[in-house]
């Protein structure tokens, strides 16, 4: 993705804005009887967009608003109801599910992790989309990756990536400088990471050293964020070997990323766990640990300083205060770093009766302008070329070169229908050894065991 040497800003035609691929609404309505068996029930005059909305998340919202008005500007006869779903990652994926199981409450157009599209479209829930997409000029601008996270196991597309992301290292440098610790501070190892945290503890006993996510209620915070990018930097395979098809056991990785938890831990390197285990932990590191200069170091995603430059929450002095550093994987071993990339979709609810009407609401809400000014405000690594490219994206966040930086060393999650399960297991592990619940070879023969119950013997090997 280029970003050394910006190219002149391109604005698409606006014509897009209002295009309808193939009849117009009103016969794409009629027409248009099923969409499932019960598709007769649905609205042919109103699309409904369920999104997630936090205190430290608005950036959604304000994209999806302004596409909400440019869309019933261009058609009269369809109406948008926005449906903010209150809730932090995890509850979010269970209300929305459930608004899925009900042909009542089903979104005609849904905000999707991408990691949960090739789980919910198995499941029934999307729509494909390729029909669309192929009438769409803005298409050819996303990048291939952006366009593989929308695809399902049947290698149809159920999805529109709006953009992507890595994860790194933030610290405060003035703590920093208080503990002795240099300002262009980059470790090469874990052990520098927990040297680091260490020095803080002792030199500035009252700030907390380091947050990575360890709880239950973290959700995918905990599988990604924290557990993963530990494993993606070790020796061993990761949970799953897309080669084979087969889910690992027995990883000593999954040990040593699980005994760096441990660590943190039993040192009190970390949040007190009455902090660590709330459900509001994302949004409490992001709006009130960090801005607060109560956290040193946090393990976390590329999106943080969009919440800071035009959130609820605004921190004008996140640039002066905050470093970034790449993780290191385990010895500096390998690429030396590593990084964890997820990314969100919007994609079109199998129940939709207009379906035609709720694409191109996604083609209005992703077009140049509109991801433009999501993808800077909400701190987006850009998978729009057109975006990526301009000088407008690039010159917006001081951090986008840094999280951008971090592409070549990422890795992605499984995204195969039971992962959602499987990650589950992974949050109770790490939850077991932070708690003293469990040590971490413990933690990992359970986790092996739950494996085998979800995919059976067949579907695991033993890692090499």
């Amino acid at each position: 993705m280029p970003h050394s040497t910006p190219a002149p800003l391109t604005h698409p035609n606006p014509s897009r804005r209002s295009f309808l691929i193939g009849a117009s609404l009103a016969s794409a309505a009629a027409a248009l009887t099923a969409c499932s068996g019960s598709s007769s029930k649905r609205s042919s005059s109103t699309l409904k967009i369920a999104y997630q909305k936090t205190s430290a998340f608005t950036q959604l919202e304000d994209l999806l608003t302004k596409a909400k008005d440019e869309f019933e500007a261009a058609n009269s006869e369809v109406t948008i109801e926005l449906v903010p779903i209150e809730a932090e990652q995890d509850q979010y994926f269970t209300k929305l599910a459930l608004m899925n199981g009900s042909d009542s409450t089903a979104p005609d157009v849904m905000y999707e992790d991408s990691f949960q599209v090739r789980s919910d479209a198995a499941a029934g829930y999307l729509m494909p989309i390729d029909e669309y997409v192929e009438a769409w000029e803005d298409w050819d601008q996303f990048v291939d990756s952006a366009k593989e996270a929308g695809l399902g196991d049947d290698g149809k597309l159920y999805g529109v990536s709006m953009g992507t992301d890595t994860r790194g290292i933030y610290f405060n440098k003035q703590i920093f400088a208080q503990a002795g610790l240099p300002e262009d501070w980059q470790p090469t190892t874990w052990d520098e990471i927990l040297d680091a945290a260490r020095t803080i503890k002792t030199q500035v006993p009252d700030v907390i050293p380091l947050n990575i996510f360890v709880a239950k209620a973290g959700g995918e915070m905990t599988s990604m964020q924290g557990f993963e990018m530990l494993l993606s930097g070790t020796d061993s395979e990761l949970l799953y070997n897309t080669d084979t098809q087969k889910w690992v056991t027995g990883s000593q990785g999954f040990i040593d990323s699980l005994a760096f938890m441990d660590t943190v831990y039993a040192e009190e390197l970390g949040p007190s766990l009455d902090v660590a285990l709330d459900s509001a932990i994302g949004n409490r590191v992001s709006t009130e640990l960090l801005p607060q200069g109560k956290l040193a170091m946090a393990i976390d995603g590329s999106w943080m300083p969009g919440g800071w430059i035009s959130g609820d929450n605004p921190w004008p002095e996140w640039e002066e205060t905050m470093g970034f550093a790449m993780m290191p994987t385990q010895n500096g071993q390998g690429d030396g770093f590593t990084s964890m990339s997820g990314g969100w979709t919007l994609a079109v609810g199998s129940k939709c009766a207009i379906p035609e009407a709720a694409f191109q609401f996604i083609s209005i809400a992703l077009n140049y302008e509109n991801t433009l000014k999501y993808d800077t405000e909400n701190a987006q690594v850009a998978v729009r070329m057109d975006v990526a490219e301009s000088e407008d994206y690039l010159s917006y966040n001081p951090s986008f070169e840094f999280f951008s930086s971090l592409v070549p060393y990422t890795h992605f999650r499984p995204t195969t229908p039971d992962y959602s399960q499987i990650s589950g297991n992974i949050q109770i592990a790490c939850e077991s050894v932070v708690t003293d619940d469990a040590t971490p070879e413990e933690a990992a023969a359970t986790y092996d065991s739950g494996l085998v119950s979800i995919v059976g013997e067949d579907g695991t090997e033993a890692a090499s």
